[in-house]
């Protein structure tokens, strides 16, 4: 692949995360509260330059799948199919952010048709989970990362939320065992090892702890007990809407940034 085209996808890829991440942080002081004058300015010029991002994503073409997805965004339809007046800021900024998502996933997979050697070279190597201790887990996340992306983008939300569910517990688990006793203090009358914990009894000491914050009161029911449908073979028996799976993957993105604030 040519050197400035790989270039300008890396570019692109940065500066396609960096409108996410600052998506993520408007949609949670949104969601805490809607009118909040200073955060809504800020959102006004976000959506401005993601529009900008868009436009030259997709050539100036309205036409374009992504320009449309954008656009498709700011409206949302009853079941019936009549348009909602009155949206959420939070909700229009977590629909904004899902189409960042298809531009990343689009971008990082330019290429993979018959030139998988090229596609590694365009991604650069991710370093999302950087912040956790156990050196050895870290390749395992960033896989489970890109399975989870991958099947909510292919709508197997089942999929999509079991992945997320298992990096989030995951993630969890390796801040708490790193804190040993601060965090066992804060484990009321649990026994046994933190392993031996459920998923959400591990979410609650974790944010007693000081760890996370409340972004997990966002979680969906139905993720809080991913682990009771899995099976002896480990496969997921589970009904999940895509509103739950894309919840639940935004939960992840507020939980890492709780434990690597740097991000």
């Amino acid at each position: 692949m040519d050197e400035s085209l790989r270039a300008q996808i890396d570019s692109n890829l940065s500066h396609l995360d960096h409108l996410i991440r600052r998506g993520n942080k408007l949609r949670e002081s949104l969601t805490e509260d809607p009118t909040n004058k200073s955060s809504l300015v800020a959102n006004r010029a976000w959506q401005q330059d993601c529009g900008v991002a868009i436009n030259q994503l997709s050539g100036g073409s309205k036409a374009h799948w992504l320009a449309r997805a954008f656009s498709e965004s700011f409206l949302l339809r009853t079941d019936l199919g009549e348009a909602v007046d009155m949206v959420p800021p939070a909700v229009i900024v977590e629909r904004l952010v899902h189409v960042l998502d298809q531009a990343v996933l689009s971008l990082s997979r330019m290429g993979s048709e018959g030139h998988t050697a090229a596609t590694a070279s365009i991604a650069p190597q991710p370093r999302r989970f950087e912040f956790v201790h156990n050196t050895e887990i870290r390749p395992v996340l960033e896989q489970a990362y890109a399975d989870g992306r991958d099947a909510l983008e292919q709508h197997k939300y089942d999929e999509a939320l079991t992945n997320t569910c298992g990096i989030l517990e995951t993630i969890v688990t390796d801040a708490l065992e790193h804190h040993g006793v601060d965090a066992m203090a804060c484990a009321d009358d649990l026994q046994g090892k933190i392993s031996d914990w459920t998923f959400n009894e591990r979410l609650i000491v974790a944010e007693k702890a000081g760890l996370i914050r409340g972004g997990c009161a966002r979680l969906p029911e139905i993720a809080r007990r991913y682990r009771d449908s899995i099976d002896a073979d480990g496969n997921a028996n589970l009904q999940v809407s895509e509103q739950d799976a894309r919840r639940t993957m935004q939960v992840l993105h507020v939980i890492m940034r709780d434990l690597d604030p740097g991000r």
